[in-house]
């Protein structure tokens, strides 16, 4: 069974030289949620992890990512697309692997974008309600995925500037604590590097706190799913993910490095434990004072809002690929006439996403503690599973295509991040219940879950490769 339709649209390319460098890593950094991550995440790190040695872990997963962008850009010159992981996997694994891989990665940007919308309806309820106006999160979580709807039926490069004005208000806010936090001498023990120093980051906790960092990289593979919408991809895909993984880890670093100052070294992981949502607002009330704060509050909610839009655009692009290849319904293919943007892949994807959300409001499930701790947990294992796949379809496109690339891009490099991946993989299942919050079977199937969508996946291969060859044959095609 095949959802291969004939609605297919007026034509089925993305408006090209739409977006350029600047875009792109505004969409990737923006997906990572910076003050997210860094007050919401690292708190738990800091408590449950490796301690004074967070900032080090940071740096430990952006050398990991490094790694992976080594082979990952250099295919990029030679394999692009919307579908990118799909694409990439299909063009290094085989047309099986690559189906499968591109329906782990739709659950887990979907899974994503649903703990985002829990997660904006909770912060904007608290928010809003000491004004006067108290509504549900639901109601928030759905206003907000009709704005985001909204914005990703424009032109990319809307979304780009929306996300842009968003990160660099973030970004400068908690780097106003931090400069602060250096100014004033740092904390009770001054300043140290120890937060990097191997001591410190293999301590114990560290595989706890991979789990955190980790996650703060969810939305990676946004530079490469927008290279038929970028001004000269070969340089700029290449380039956007260096600058995205390098802005990402440093700010990361020094963000932690700069609050292990203003509470010692030897004091953070305690005082953590004791406070993880005041842990960077006490910081904020006495480097900058309380509007820092309430002003940090608000920008949480952007952030998440930033977020979730950047998700969307890349969900819209999986299912425009999928569409216009004929992997799911062709009207998913479409592109909007004046906008060149997926449309139709944005309205049926904002659709299932509301679907989700009223399935949980339904069982009465917690905004925080079930619908973003529980899609959270499920994004991280399937988004590093399909990592795994591609380091893997990587150093086998390699093998089979002749290129003028050295043995460092074409293997070493893969290999070391398949490794990491691995591994990094392998500590987010051992600590899925402290990752989730909870101990449900449910919570504990998700890695089954994710290898299940994937074998699923290549079964439905399989079967178009019997009743449409054809179709079957131009599967992965790259779109110039």
């Amino acid at each position: 069974m095949t959802l291969d339709t004939s609605m297919a649209g007026p034509t089925d390319r993305l408006a090209k030289n739409s977006v350029g460098l600047a875009h792109i890593v505004f969409f990737v950094v923006a997906a990572a949620a910076p003050l997210t991550a860094v007050v919401g995440a690292s708190p738990a790190a800091f408590a449950f992890g490796n301690g004074a040695g967070v900032p080090g872990a940071f740096v430990l997963a952006g050398l990991l990512y490094l790694l992976f962008s080594v082979g990952f850009t250099a295919m990029s010159r030679h394999v692009g697309g919307a579908g990118a992981f799909y694409t990439y996997i299909t063009h290094g694994i085989g047309k099986p692997a690559g189906v499968g891989g591109a329906l782990m990665a739709l659950v887990t940007y979907s899974a994503v974008q649903v703990a985002i919308y829990g997660l904006f309806g909770v912060f904007m309820a608290g928010a809003i309600a000491p004004l006067g106006l108290d509504l549900p999160w639901w109601a928030w979580a759905f206003a907000a995925l009709i704005v985001v709807l909204v914005c990703g039926q424009r032109n990319i490069a809307f979304s780009g500037a929306i996300l842009g004005v968003c990160m660099i208000a973030e970004i400068g806010i908690l780097l106003l604590l931090d400069i602060g936090i250096v100014l004033a001498g740092g904390g009770p023990e001054g300043f140290s590097l120890s937060s990097f120093s191997p001591s410190a980051v293999f301590a114990p906790g560290l595989g706890v706190a991979l789990v955190f960092v980790v996650g703060s990289f969810i939305g990676f593979e946004a530079t490469a799913i927008f290279g038929e919408e970028a001004e000269n991809p070969e340089k700029t895909i290449p380039r956007a993910t260096y600058v995205a993984v390098l802005l990402i880890t440093l700010f990361y670093a020094f963000s932690t490095w700069a609050i292990t100052q203003f509470y010692g070294p030897s004091k953070v992981q305690e005082t953590a434990a004791a406070g993880l949502e005041s842990f960077y607002f006490v910081a904020s009330d006495a480097v900058l004072g309380a509007w820092a704060s309430q002003i940090m509050n608000i920008l949480l909610i952007t952030s998440l809002f930033a977020c979730v839009l950047s998700f969307h655009n890349t969900l819209n692009r999986y299912f425009f690929a999928l569409g216009r290849e004929g992997l799911a319904f062709k009207v998913l293919g479409k592109v909007h006439p004046m906008h060149g943007s997926p449309y139709v892949a944005g309205l049926v994807q904002s659709a299932i996403a509301a679907v989700v959300l009223v399935l949980f409001i339904l069982a009465g499930a917690d905004p925080y503690t079930v619908v973003f701790s529980w899609m959270s947990a499920l994004a991280v294992i399937g988004i590093l599973a399909v990592q795994v796949l591609v380091s893997v379809a990587i150093i086998m496109f390699f093998r089979k295509t002749p290129t003028s690339h050295g043995i460092w891009t074409t293997l070493l490099a893969p290999a070391l991040g398949l490794v990491g991946l691995l591994g990094a993989l392998f500590l987010v299942i051992s600590n899925l219940s402290l990752l989730s919050g909870s101990e449900s079977l449910i919570v504990k199937s998700f890695p089954y879950l994710i290898v299940l969508i994937g074998l699923i996946g290549a079964a439905f291969a399989m079967q178009i490769k019997k009743q449409k060859p054809m179709l079957y044959a131009s599967l992965g095609k790259v779109f110039e």
